[in-house]
C-alpha cells in the first residue's frame, strides 16, 4: 500500500517526525516499508554522511524556487498557435510564462480572467523532471527564447514535479491556494511504499497505519467526522436486500444519493489518490476509492435509475429495487467493468437484481449498471473494484445522459471465497486484495456514510434519509482475559494491569479491569483475534507491539526446558544420507505432485490419490513412484557427462475413505562415464551393473547390516532381465536394483549409456536389526593365500564365497573376490573365480600347514557342492 504523509496527517499529529521516523515505527510495529518515495519534502542529505534505513527516490522540492501562483490573463503568443503568454503573479510581483498546456488554452484571449487560476510555479534556476523525456530525467530550468519570446519559468505539471507522469496539462490548485506560498509547504509530500501481510489486513487504509502509529507514539488519533445533511425521500421502501448465503455475505448495505454532478474531483483529492497509485477518473469514482484507501471498506457505485428501470422492464408498476446476493450459476454470463464477458461458476457469489447479475461479488462491477460520465467516450471504472492504478475501459456505451442518482454499496464477504474468485477470473483489484484479507462487516456502514458524504461534498448531491442494511451474521467478538504474569512470562517485561490496559486501549480494544485480569474485547475492525489460548497469544502480541518491539529488554529463558528427545527415524535417514553423499551421490528433492502419464513412461498403478487443486494440469496427482521422479531429473539433465542422484522421500499409496499411506523410499539413479574426463583419462567406461552394487554395498555396510544378500530377479519390469537382483537383509527383501530396460529407457531422453536404478523400502530396511557388535584388534598375524575354482557360469560368485565362509569357520577373517576369467580353455559354460583368502587364528600364529588344511577343505567343501576345481 502506498501511504501519503500528508494523509496520514489528517488523522495524527506527526509534525515533528521526520518521514524517516515514521518509516521506521512502521516497520518496528510489523508494517514493513519498502521504500520512501520523496514528492517535494526534503530528503535525507547524503553529501553531509546523512544515513537512512530505506530504499529512497523521489525529488525534493527547492523551497525559493518553487511557489504557488496566480494566472489572471492567457494571451496568445505572437508567433506560435500552440503557445500562450501567462500573465502570473507569484505574491510580490508580475512574470510573463509561455506555456502550452492544453487545459488553459480555451481561456487564450478571453482577457483578465474573473478567478485566477492558482498554478505551481517554477522560476529559473528550478531542478525538476523533464516533463517530456521519457522516464524521470532530472533538469535544470535555464533562461532561453522560444519563438522569439524569452521565457525563464515555467508553470507545471504533475509529472515535472514527481507527482504522477501526467504531463498533457498544467496543475491547478485549489482557489484558496495563497500566492507567493512555497509550494513545499504548500503541498510537499512523501510517499511509503508498505508490505501489507495477511496478518496486516487491517491496516490497508490510512485510518488502520495512523491508529498503528498512535499507539506506538501515545498521541491521540482523530477519526474522520462523518456527518451529513440529508434531504428528499428516504431509501426505505425503495430497495430492499436478499442475502441468500450469510456464509457467504454476512452484511449488505446500501445508500442513495440525488442529483449529483459528475465532474472532476478537487485537485487534492486527485492528487492523493495518484500518490496513493489509483487513477482519478470523476468525483463519484474518486470518493469510492478516497473512502476505501481511508477506512479500508470497498464500495461500489450502481446508476440507480438503470436498475430502476431494470425494475419497469420486469413490471413496469413497480419502481422498488430488490438487490440479491446469489451463487453464479455454472456456465452463466457477466460482462464486467473491464469490457470481457466472463464465464462463472458456482463457486462465484453475484450481486444481482430480479432482473439479472449486476457485479461479481467483492471483485469488479458489471458493465451495465455502471455510473457513466458522458464527457467520456467509453465505461469508466466504477469505484474500486477495478485493477489498482488503471482506468478500466470497455465496449462504448450507447447511454447519453450523465448518471445523476447514485445506490452505494458496502458489503462483508467470505474471504476465502473472494480470494478463490479472483485467482479464477485473474482480477486483481484494489477490492478483491482488501476482501480477500478479511473485512469486518462493521466497516460497511461506516464506507457507506463515509463514501455518501464525499459525494455530497463534492458533487453538490442529496443523501437519500436512511440506509438499507441487512446484516445477517454478525461475527463472534472475542474475549480474551489476561494477567500481569502472562505478559512477564511470556514478553519478559514488567507491567501493570493499568499499563496493558492502556497499551491495548491505544489500538480500540475495549478493556475491563478485575483484579489482576485484564478482560480484552476485540474492537469492531478486527477479525484476527481468536478465542482461548490463541486469543491470548493474539493480545499478547498486541501489547509487544504496542509496547514496542525495540524496547523488549533480552532476557534467558526462565520457563524449564523441555526434555530433549531425539527423532530416530530422522536421524537414520540423515546417516543414510551422509553415507550416500560421501559415496558421491547427489540428493534431490522432486515434485511429490505428478500425473499417471508421466510415472506411466517407468511403471503403471492402478490407481492414485487425486489433487482437488492441482497446481498445473501436468501434477493432478501424488507419486506412486520415487525412481520415475528421480528419473525425470536425469532427463532434465541427461547432457552431463555422468549423474549419481538420489532422493528419500514418500510415495502414496491412496486408501478408500482415507489418508494415503506414505511409505518411505529411496530411490537411486546412475549414468554416464565411471571416470570424470581429465589430461590422464582418455577412455573411461560407462557405469554398469556392479558399478552401482558397489555403492548399495558400502551404504549397507555403513548402516551397520552384515547378513547381506543379493539374488537375481525378473520380477520388476521396467530391469533388464538379467541385470537386476533383490537386495535382502536377514533374509527380508527391501530393495531392488539393476539396469533400466531398454524398452522403458527408450521413453527417456537419457542417451545411450545403461541407466542404472535402485528402489529400496526404508520402513523395511530400518526394521531389519543392525550389527553394533566389537570385534577386538587381531593380536596374531595374518596368512594371505589366493586360490581360483572353475564351476559352472549358472553358479553365483556370493555362493561360492558364502561356502568359503562357512567351511573356513574362525580361521578364514576375510574373502574377497578379485578376479572373473572365462576362456575355451577352461571349458564352454565355465568361468574361474579367484578369491583372497585371509587366514587369522585369536589365539596363535598359523603355520603353513594349519592354513593349507583350512585351504584343502574349503576345496573339498566347493568341489562335493558345487563341482569346482582348484585351477593351477
Amino acid at each position: 500500500m502506498k501511504l501519503p504523509i500528508s494523509w496520514l496527517k489528517d488523522f495524527i499529529d506527526v509534525s515533528d517526525l521526520s518521514v524517516e521516523d515514521i518509516a521506521r515505527k512502521l516497520t518496528l510495529a510489523g508494517m514493513e516499508v519498502d521504500e520512501i518515495h520523496y514528492v517535494g519534502l526534503a530528503m535525507p542529505d547524503y553529501s553531509k554522511g546523512e544515513k537512512h534505513e530505506f530504499k529512497t527516490t523521489g525529488i525534493s522540492w527547492q523551497k525559493d524556487k518553487l511557489v504557488v501562483a496566480e494566472i489572471r490573463e492567457v494571451m496568445p503568443h505572437p508567433n506560435a498557435d500552440r503557445l500562450t503568454l501567462c500573465d502570473l503573479y507569484d505574491g510580490s510581483e508580475q512574470h510573463t510564462v509561455l506555456t502550452g498546456a492544453p487545459n488553459i488554452f480555451h481561456l487564450k484571449g478571453m482577457g483578465k480572467l474573473d478567478k485566477p487560476l492558482k498554478v505551481a510555479w517554477a522560476k529559473e534556476g528550478s531542478t525538476l523532471y523533464d516533463g517530456h523525456a521519457e522516464g524521470l530525467v532530472l533538469t535544470t530550468l535555464k533562461r532561453t527564447k522560444i519563438r522569439g519570446v524569452e521565457s525563464y519559468s515555467m508553470v507545471c505539471s504533475e509529472k515535472e514535479l514527481g507527482i504522477s507522469e501526467e504531463h498533457d496539462g498544467i496543475i491547478l490548485l485549489a482557489d484558496d491556494a495563497p500566492a507567493g506560498m512555497s509550494l513545499v509547504d504548500y503541498m510537499g509530500d512523501a510517499v511509503l511504499d508498505i508490505s501489507i501481510l495477511p496478518n496486516m489486513a487491517r491496516n490497508a487504509n490510512v485510518i488502520g497505519l495512523a491508529r498503528e502509529l498512535s499507539a506506538m507514539t501515545g498521541r491521540p488519533l482523530k477519526k474522520p467526522t462523518i456527518q451529513y445533511a440529508t434531504s428528499g425521500e428516504s431509501i426505505e421502501g425503495k430497495v430492499s436486500i436478499e442475502i441468500t448465503n450469510p456464509e457467504l455475505n454476512p452484511r449488505f448495505v446500501l445508500g442513495l444519493i440525488r442529483n449529483v454532478t459528475i465532474q472532476p474531483s478537487p485537485y487534492q483529492v486527485q492528487r492523493r489518490l495518484r500518490l496513493a497509485g489509483v487513477r482519478p477518473i470523476n468525483n463519484i469514482v474518486d470518493a469510492t476509492n478516497y473512502a476505501m484507501l481511508e477506512l479500508g471498506e470497498p464500495l461500489h457505485a450502481f446508476d440507480y435509475d438503470v436498475l430502476v428501470e431494470r425494475v419497469a422492464q420486469i413490471d413496469n408498476l413497480r419502481h422498488d429495487i430488490k438487490i440479491i446476493t446469489r451463487n453464479a450459476a455454472d456456465g452463466e454470463k457477466l460482462t464486467t467493468l473491464d469490457g470481457n464477458t466472463r464465464t462463472l461458476t458456482a463457486s462465484n457469489v453475484l450481486v444481482c437484481d430480479e432482473k439479472g447479475s449486476l457485479s461479481l461479488a467483492g471483485v469488479m462491477g458489471g458493465a451495465e449498471s455502471e455510473v457513466y460520465d458522458a464527457s467520456k467516450e467509453v465505461l469508466d471504472a466504477t469505484g474500486v473494484e477495478a485493477k489498482a492504478g488503471e482506468v478500466t475501459t470497455g465496449k462504448a456505451s450507447t447511454r447519453s445522459v450523465n448518471t445523476t442518482n447514485i445506490l452505494l454499496e458496502g458489503a462483508a464477504w467470505n474471504f476465502i471465497n473472494i480470494r478463490r474468485t479472483a485467482k479464477q477470473h485473474n482480477l486483481p483489484s484494489e477490492a478483491s486484495f482488501r476482501f480477500s484479507r478479511g473485512v469486518h462487516p462493521a466497516l460497511a456502514e461506516m464506507g457507506v456514510r463515509r463514501g455518501l458524504q464525499l459525494m455530497a461534498e463534492w458533487s453538490g448531491g442529496a443523501i437519500a434519509p436512511g440506509l438499507v442494511d441487512n446484516y445477517p451474521l454478525p461475527p463472534k467478538e472475542a474475549v480474551v482475559d489476561i494477567t500481569p504474569k502472562e505478559v512477564k512470562r511470556l514478553l519478559g517485561i514488567e507491567l501493570s494491569a493499568q499499563k496493558i490496559a492502556e497499551l491495548l486501549g491505544h489500538l480500540e480494544f475495549e478493556c475491563s479491569i478485575y483484579g489482576e485480569i485484564v478482560t480484552v474485547k476485540t474492537p469492531p475492525h478486527r477479525l484476527d483475534i481468536g478465542e482461548g489460548v490463541i486469543g491470548v497469544a493474539d493480545v499478547l502480541e498486541e501489547v509487544a507491539r504496542s509496547y514496542g518491539y525495540d524496547r523488549i529488554p533480552e532476557t534467558r529463558i526462565s520457563d524449564p526446558l523441555p526434555p530433549q528427545v531425539g527423532n530416530p527415524i530422522h536421524e537414520w535417514e540423515e546417516r543414510a544420507r551422509d553415507i550416500l553423499v560421501s559415496l558421491g551421490i547427489q540428493e534431490v528433492v522432486t515434485y511429490r505432485m505428478t500425473s499417471p502419464e508421466r510415472e506411466g513412461r517407468l511403471v503403471s498403478f492402478d490407481d492414485y490419490t487425486r489433487i482437488a487443486n492441482p497446481i498445473t494440469p501436468e501434477r493432478t496427482t501424488l507419486r506412486r513412484s520415487l525412481v520415475a521422479s528421480v528419473l525425470e531429473i536425469v532427463e532434465k539433465n541427461a547432457r552431463a557427462e555422468s549423474l549419481s542422484l538420489f532422493e528419500v522421500g514418500p510415495i502414496f499409496e491412496p486408501r478408500k475413505n482415507d489418508v494415503p499411506n506414505e511409505p518411505r523410499k529411496l530411490a537411486i539413479v546412475m549414468t554416464g562415464r565411471r571416470l570424470a574426463s581429465a589430461w590422464d583419462v582418455k577412455d573411461s567406461p560407462a557405469m554398469d551393473f556392479f558399478d552401482l552394487k558397489g555403492r548399495i554395498e558400502l551404504l549397507l555396510a555403513g548402516l551397520r547390516y552384515i547378513d547381506v544378500s543379493y539374488v537375481p530377479t525378473d520380477s520388476v519390469s521396467y530391469l533388464h532381465p538379467g541385470k537386476a537382483a533383490e537386495v535382502k537383509v536377514n533374509g527380508q527383501v527391501i530393495g531392488v536394483f539393476g539396469e533400466l530396460h531398454p524398452l522403458v529407457k527408450e521413453k527417456y531422453e537419457v542417451g545411450d549409456k545403461p541407466v542404472l536404478v535402485a528402489d529400496f523400502d526404508l520402513d523395511a530396511l530400518r526394521a531389519a536389526s543392525p550389527a553394533y557388535g566389537i570385534v577386538p584388534v587381531a593380536e596374531f598375524p595374518p596368512v594371505f593365500e589366493d586360490i581360483a575354482v572353475i564351476v559352472d557360469e549358472s553358479v553365483p560368485a556370493a555362493r561360492v564365497e558364502a561356502l568359503i565362509k562357512q567351511t573356513g569357520g574362525k580361521g578364514v577373517s576375510a574373502v574377497s573376490l578379485f578376479d572373473v576369467y572365462r576362456d575355451e580353455k577352461i571349458g564352454t559354460g565355465k568361468k574361474s573365480l579367484a578369491y583372497n583368502l585371509t587366514y587369522q587364528a585369536a589365539d596363535k600364529t598359523l603355520t603353513d600347514a594349519e592354513a593349507a588344511a583350512i585351504r584343502n577343505k574349503i576345496v573339498k567343501r566347493l568341489e562335493q557342492e558345487l563341482g569346482a576345481k582348484l585351477r593351477g
